[in-house]
């Protein structure tokens, strides 16, 4: 994927969102930090300019974001997830691809954060599906890439599990995953799947807890072109 493609990181001021704003600036991409305050989206920009010198990161609203981008990430909290999604609608162009790193937690309403709430649809990605224009492809991902790896130097020990009714976005999200280093992307399947990826998060945050890690999942087993992107 060429770097002339812009990623709009909507959310990108929080830790998830700006730790892979972080690491595809640093790969080469051109990437737009999206926040509901463009002062905040800036400072990240900035931050990462300190970093990464020379990267190719701005920041402004989410809105103007998501409309200058067709490559769109959202790093949201659950609670506030349909509510942006309706917002953004208008601005979202025909033919992009929403990557949906959206996990339902239950720490969004009060809850403990090692439970996921239920989701109508499904997942949070499916509702994204629901929710987007028609012709707009929704690929989930990322939802175990910790936040604490992505943010820290060196390599992310993570596999990113990727799932989508839409084969070409699965493919170009795959691309878009391997420019973190270590990262291996793998084929998950339909976006139906994606209920039992975000369900996986939970359950690795109740071990962050209890063994005060910093935990991400290997699939082994599978033939090498199973990894090959």
């Amino acid at each position: 994927m060429s770097a002339s493609r812009p990623i709009a990181v909507l959310g990108g001021t929080g830790p998830e969102g700006f730790g892979l704003a972080l690491r595809w600036a640093q790969a080469g991409e051109t990437v737009i930090i999206g926040s509901r305050d463009t002062t905040r989206a800036q400072d990240a920009a900035n931050k990462i300019k300190q970093s990464a010198p020379g990267a190719n990161i701005s920041g402004s609203e989410n809105i103007t974001a998501c409309a200058a981008a067709d490559l769109l990430v959202l790093t949201i909290p659950f609670e506030g997830h349909a509510a942006l999604l309706k917002q953004l609608k208008p601005a979202i162009r025909p033919g992009s691809i929403v990557i949906d790193t959206t996990v339902p937690l239950a720490a969004s309403v009060g809850g403990r954060a090692s439970r996921t709430l239920g989701v109508w649809q499904g997942s949070a990605a499916q509702e994204t599906a629901e929710l987007v224009p028609k012709g707009v492809s929704v690929v989930a991902a990322f939802h175990n890439a910790g936040a604490e790896l992505l943010n820290a130097d060196g390599p992310v020990d993570c596999d990113v599990i990727v799932c989508s009714d839409d084969p070409a976005a699965i493919q170009i999200v795959r691309n878009l995953a391997i420019k973190i280093p270590s990262v291996r992307a793998i084929d998950g399947g339909k976006l139906e799947n994606a209920r039992i990826v975000e369900q996986i998060t939970a359950l690795l945050i109740g071990l962050n807890i209890r063994h005060k890690g910093h935990s991400g999942i290997r699939i082994t087993g599978l033939p090498p072109a199973a990894y090959e992107v």
